[in-house]
């Protein structure tokens, strides 16, 4: 007897992973690869989309032939802002272009002549800033810039949609992937953007459906559930929404801290002068008021600093534990003590200066200051929204350090934390499901962990 899985290939930008999950979402397969990039026409590097397909075309099949596995749907999960561009015959026009790709001056300037004023554009689009990273301006630089190639495009889809394209033959779009900060959605109207009907873009951009639809076809001679793919980071926060009953903020650590807030009642910030509140959307096209902080690359950066001064080998932060000693010693005469090198605040010195004698009490600084960032990014992102609820995943999800500091300056609401390893695969796998998920569920699945504030001496 065959065991009936979900698989799900979950795209990231150097890793490409493939799952096999049980019918309790239990991780039973994976394996992963990794392409070199290649460069696009202007020598950017960006991602090897033939490559990808080739091996997401390998191995499902290899899968489906397998005596041990049943595949009874797959689906997709990816990073967002990046779109391909395909002809009537299905096949893409362009290389994927990068989201670091700078757009050209001009074009930005040519935009907002048209559709200015700026702050009122980034405003209602839920965007922070104007670069290749907000998707939809790809399509107006190639319409200006590539006429001949944009007349030859039948569709754009994002990602996550090419992917379940190249297993369908069905041209679609969605929500997570339309609201992730593509420029392209007007958060007040819950439409497209103006712009996008004027300059007649919406006719290549494929009808929008809900997150969890998918497409029972046959494959290979196969019945199999296709779903239509989902922005990775609004996949990670699937599961917590689906099991959770009461409000939250999720505080999703790595590279980038994000703060996902999908309970808001004001998803627009009003601020333009902050370029990192953004908007996400939920697989129902409901805002996600997300705001985020460069932390995990701040981390990397000033602990290898700490590790040179202090001359101790590369994983000693791994194992320093929060002492509530050396914190309130900070606390007695607190000053900031970190020149940021990919953040900006306005506290931070000229210089770094390293105040303490040992690595302990220099590491508890560092991590006082950063968790003080945090705290604002959390803070951002709940508004004025009521929340009493935090959970924290990701890389920083084992600090004790950071999970402590936290809890503590977050007194007010009850910190969780969850060891989330599969996130936006996981999220992928569950939106295509039709199994009810309760609050038992991030116990089972993701370590759920509950985390009381220290107690403050007298």
């Amino acid at each position: 007897m065959k065991q009936k899985v979900t698989a799900v290939f979950d795209i990231g930008k150097t890793n490409k992973k493939f799952f096999l999950f049980d019918k309790n979402f239990k991780e039973i397969h994976k394996e992963y690869i990794s392409f070199d990039e290649i460069l696009d026409e202007d020598g950017h590097p960006t991602e090897n989309l033939p490559a990808l397909k080739k091996w997401l075309q390998k191995v499902f099949n290899r899968i489906l032939k397998e005596k041990e596995f049943k595949v009874k749907a797959i689906n997709f999960s990816t990073y967002g802002a990046s779109l391909v561009h395909i002809d009537k015959d299905g096949n893409p026009l362009t290389p994927l272009y990068n989201y670091t790709k700078p757009l050209p001056e001009e074009i930005i300037s040519s935009f907002f002549n048209d559709y200015g004023p700026k702050e009122d554009f980034l405003i209602n689009t839920g965007c922070a800033d104007l670069s290749m990273l907000n998707s939809g301006l790809q399509l107006y630089w190639i319409k200006k810039t590539k006429p001949e190639i944009y007349k030859k495009i039948k569709y754009s889809l994002h990602l996550p949609q090419y992917l379940s394209y190249v297993f369908t033959g069905i041209p679609i779009s969605e929500y997570t992937s339309i609201g992730c900060h593509t420029a392209l959605w007007d958060y007040g109207k819950r439409d497209y953007h103006q712009w996008v009907y004027k300059e007649g873009i919406d006719k290549i951009l494929p009808p929008i459906v809900s997150t969890e639809t998918s497409i029972n076809m046959n494959y290979n001679g196969n019945r199999i559930k296709i779903g239509v793919g989902i922005h990775d980071s609004s996949a990670a926060l699937l599961p917590y929404v689906r099991s959770l009953r009461k409000k939250f903020v999720l505080i999703s650590t790595g590279t980038w801290s994000i703060a996902f807030n999908p309970f808001t009642e004001n998803p627009i910030s009003d601020n333009t002068n902050n370029n990192d509140v953004i908007n996400y959307m939920r697989i129902n096209g409901k805002p996600v008021k997300a705001s985020r902080l460069f932390l995990g690359n701040e981390y990397k950066i000033q602990v290898q600093k700490l590790n040179d001064y202090f001359g101790v080998n590369d994983d000693y932060h791994r194992n320093v534990k929060f002492n509530y000693d050396t914190y309130t010693d900070i606390l007695k005469d607190f000053k900031y003590c970190h020149k940021w090198i990919g953040l900006e605040d306005e506290n931070m010195p000229n210089e770094t200066q390293i105040i303490h004698k040992s690595y302990e009490g220099a590491y508890h600084q560092l991590m006082t200051e950063l968790v003080l960032l945090q705290n604002k990014c959390v803070e951002k992102a709940v508004g004025n929204d009521t929340i009493s609820r935090l959970y924290v995943d990701g890389g920083f999800s084992d600090n004790d350090v950071f999970i402590k500091l936290v809890s503590h300056y977050f007194r007010d609401k009850k910190l969780s934390t969850t060891n989330a390893s599969l996130g936006s695969a996981l999220g992928a796998a569950i939106s295509i499901s039709d199994t009810k998920l309760n609050s038992k569920f991030l116990k089972k699945n993701y370590a759920l962990k509950k985390h009381v504030p220290f107690i403050i001496g007298g």
